[in-house]
Formats: C-alpha cells, structure tokens, sequence
C-alpha cells in the first residue's frame, strides 16, 4: 500500500495535484485497463519523496482506499480537483466497464458498456466518496476532456457507445463544498467539440490550454487544434494554427500521447 512501485500497466486517468500546504506536487491515477483486458478500480497517488542525509530523490506510489459510495472499475474516464470554500475535492466523471455480471453471456464476456452518468466526489484526506446524479447528465460518455478551474469542472465531447456518436457536448459542473454535504450543480453549454481521446496541455500559470490529436469519428483524426481558456466569465474556444503534420502522422490510422510539460506535448504514432 505504501511503496517505491509504480501501479501495473494500463490506460488510467490521471490528475494531477498542485502543491498546497506544504504538500509537494502529485499525481492521482485512477482505474485502466491493462493488455490482458482487466479493469482496475485502484487509486494511487504518485510523489516524489525526499529522505536520507544526501536527499536523494524517490518516486513514491501509494494506494488510496475510497470509503462510502465508491466508483467501480472503469478506463476512459477523467479526475479533476476543485477549490471551494478553503476546500479541496476530486471529481471522477464517465469512462467505460465490463457489462454487469448477471448480464454477460460467453459472447458477450468482453463487452463493455458506458458506465453511469453519475458524478463521484472524494477528498483525499479521509478517502470518503459521494456519487451524484445530475438531471443534465443523462448519457454516459467516455475519453471526453475535462477541465477545472477553481469550484468549476467543464466536460468536452467524448465517445457514447449507445449512439456511437461523439456529439459537441459540453457541459460545466459547480461544486461547492458547504459543512456537511456538497453541493453540485450542471449547466449544457452550446459551444462544445466533436472529439474523443483528445491530448490536453497547460501552457502556463493561467488556465490556458490547448487541444489536438484525438478522433472526429472511428476513422476520422482530428488534426485541427484549438485553444480553450477558463477566466472568471466561463469557457472560451479559439481555433489555433495546426503544426505541420508529418506524413506519418497524416496517413496514419491511429495516434496517442500525452502533455510533456508546460505547452509540450509528445504524439506517438503505432508503425503499421
């Protein structure tokens, strides 16, 4: 539960922590799904630890228990932090999971279905999760961006297996934190994207960010970029210059990565 390993390999959500009281900078992983088809419900969080008389610098991976109203297994999905009132929480939206047991078949062993569109909310201090159901979020959707800025997290396209569609969603959550039970609240704003497994990168101290890569439909790349800033009035979309794409890139059918930094981010593309 406490160790110097890295979780098993597999697609988690990931989240990362900005230090505050003392803490130093965190990541929390969530959930994924490993090559051999299993999903995970664990969660871990991620730091560098500094100990000894010549202050050598350890990754320290540790596992969180969840307590109360906990989220299944799943992969797809996203972890965000809010702020509110002097208070920090993580919010766990979407994703994907097996069909439930009483449901399987041997044809339909490896199915997988969009988990419920139920909003769960932890802190770390206690590990106690709380899951919440918003009229406005009906559907379940998965590999959708998500973006948080103080007591507001906003969810930006994603996959629905249902319709098999990636509809221009886009909605803002509001979480305050009261004594006692949280409050949360969903608004559907208009101007969203049609993506899925999109690549997010923070370009500075600000809450600007840009986004590329990711999918238009199943054999669809979306090779447009876009930059998304978060201020105090909500969410604002600009277009943004693509880079020149290599013809690697263009020709292929699939590509992933991840932010590499501030305003970095690092494409993979699978050899055919």
């Amino acid at each position: 539960n406490d160790s110097c390993y890295l979780p098993p390999l597999r697609c988690p959500a990931v989240c990362r922590l900005d230090p505050y009281d003392g803490l130093p900078e965190s990541y929390l992983i969530h959930g994924g799904r490993t090559p051999n088809n299993e999903i995970s419900s664990s969660l871990y969080l991620l730091t560098m630890d500094s100990r000894g008389c010549n202050r050598k610098l350890t990754v320290r991976c540790q596992e969180k228990e969840l307590v109360a109203e906990v989220p299944g297994a799943r992969y797809g999905h996203t972890m965000s932090m809010v702020q509110s009132r002097g208070k920090t929480a993580c919010v766990l939206f979407g994703g994907r999971s097996y069909m439930p047991a009483g449901e399987r078949t041997t044809e339909s062993w490896n199915s997988v279905i969009d988990c419920t569109s139920q909003v769960f909310l932890f802190d770390l201090e206690f590990g106690c999760s709380s899951a919440h159901t918003l009229p406005e979020l009906h559907d379940g959707q998965s590999f959708h961006v998500a973006l948080s800025r103080e007591d507001c997290v906003y969810f930006i396209g994603g996959h629905s297996l249902t319709s098999d569609s990636r509809p221009p969603r886009l909605f803002r959550l509001r979480v305050e934190l009261l004594q006692g039970s949280p409050l949360l609240t969903c608004e559907t704003l208009d101007t969203g994207l049609s993506i899925s497994s999109a690549i997010v990168t923070r370009t500075g101290p600000s809450h600007k960010y840009i986004i590329l890569g990711g999918y238009q439909s199943d054999s669809q790349k979306r090779l447009e970029c876009s930059t998304v800033i978060l201020d105090e009035k909500g969410i604002q979309f600009e277009p943004l210059e693509p880079p020149n794409w290599t013809p690697d890139i263009i020709h292929s059918r699939t590509w992933f990565g991840g932010s590499n930094g501030e305003g970095n981010i690092l494409l993979g593309v699978p050899t055919e």
